[in-house]
């Protein structure tokens, strides 16, 4: 896999990175999402379609040899969409999760050993006229100081 130049600053940090560099560079989800819609957030949006990552969790595993560190990162990247309400987002879903088939590509200074999309559900809004979904993924990721 290519590397990518975004450093390694904090596991969840290099995930959210990573993936928004896999989401803005996919076409079928580029169609769909404007590339400063593909942000970090917790709240719905006032500008939709959007893909929202969470604030993640991380669980370090330790040290391996060489000095390199793993954490498993899990992080839920929730979509919002109006007009066409549930379809509209699980569209949108559906493009994330198959550009997310391939996993994201490895930083200059850290490497996935891990990368799985888990899960999708797809919550009702209070208003119907919103569509959300959350995919959540899940991924070990190494690195040295």
């Amino acid at each position: 896999m290519p590397m990518r130049t975004a450093p390694m600053l904090e596991p969840s940090l290099a995930l959210q990175g990573a993936l928004k560099e896999l989401l803005t560079a996919d076409p079928a989800v580029s169609a769909l999402v404007a590339a400063d819609s593909i942000r970090s957030g917790d709240v719905r949006p006032d500008k939709l379609p959007a893909i929202l990552f969470s604030n993640g969790t991380v669980q370090m595993l330790g040290y391996g040899s060489g000095r390199q560190f793993h954490a498993r990162v899990l992080m839920d990247l929730h979509i919002w969409a109006l007009s066409d309400g549930p379809d509209h987002a699980k569209t949108i879903g559906f493009a994330i999760a198959n550009a997310l088939l391939e996993g994201p590509d490895d930083g200059e200074d850290f490497q996935f050993d891990e990368f799985d999309h888990v899960r999708t559900v797809w919550p009702r809004d209070p208003d119907p006229r919103f569509g959300h979904g959350v995919l959540s993924v899940e991924a070990v990721i190494r690195w040295s100081l």
